[in-house]
């Protein structure tokens, strides 16, 4: 297994990296499409601004992540990631996300303190498989201004002002709005049962 976690210039790349060759994987940062039609299993992680995603909108990357999803090659998408998979984000509102997933990312109101950092509970369905072995109140870490709405490839959710989808799954389409990598064990299981796929 080759697991291609593709750099599209945002953040958080090395500690992703870090986790799953713990593991045991074979993994590799790449901005090539050649690396990520090579690959196994792909990676959209990131943290910063939704405008990043342009990268992933068009060109060579973007044909590399949809020849991979046509192949159903697992992809998991963390924070960002996440994000993008929806059809867009408020926070940048010109340009569109993947749409394999209903409804638009929208910021957390003045009412909390945002970002939201740090750790917080999920509420997990037992349906999912991505979180397989992870039970509901599990404590994972958060950092994001930004929330996906639920739908109906909701798996997990958090509250935090409202309830927002945590994460979701779609045939071979999983994403995380949490860091796994920096989740301790539970963490840990989620990148191990993706790594399984």
């Amino acid at each position: 297994m080759r697991c291609a976690v593709v750099d599209y210039g945002a953040g958080n790349l090395t500690s992703v990296v870090r986790a799953i060759r713990h593991l045991g994987q074979d993994c590799v940062v790449t901005a090539h499409a050649g690396e990520i039609l090579r690959a196994t299993k792909i990676v959209i992680p990131g943290v910063g601004n939704f405008a990043v995603t342009g990268a992933l909108a068009q060109g060579p990357l973007a044909e590399a992540v949809g020849s991979a999803l046509a192949a159903h090659k697992p992809v998991l998408g963390i924070c960002l990631g996440l994000q993008w998979m929806f059809e867009g984000s408020e926070e940048a509102c010109e340009l569109p996300g993947l749409g394999a997933f209903a409804g638009v990312c929208t910021r957390f109101s003045d009412r909390v303190k945002s970002p939201h950092v740090g750790w917080n509970l999920i509420d997990v369905e037992p349906r999912s498989t991505l979180l397989r072995g992870v039970p509901s109140g599990t404590y994972v870490y958060f950092t994001h201004s930004y929330r996906a709405p639920l739908c109906d490839g909701t798996v997990a959710t958090c509250t935090y002002e409202a309830p927002f989808a945590a994460a979701v799954e779609r045939d071979n389409l999983f994403a995380v709005q949490f860091h796994p990598e920096k989740s301790g064990d539970a963490g840990l299981t989620i990148l191990e049962n993706f790594c399984a796929f």
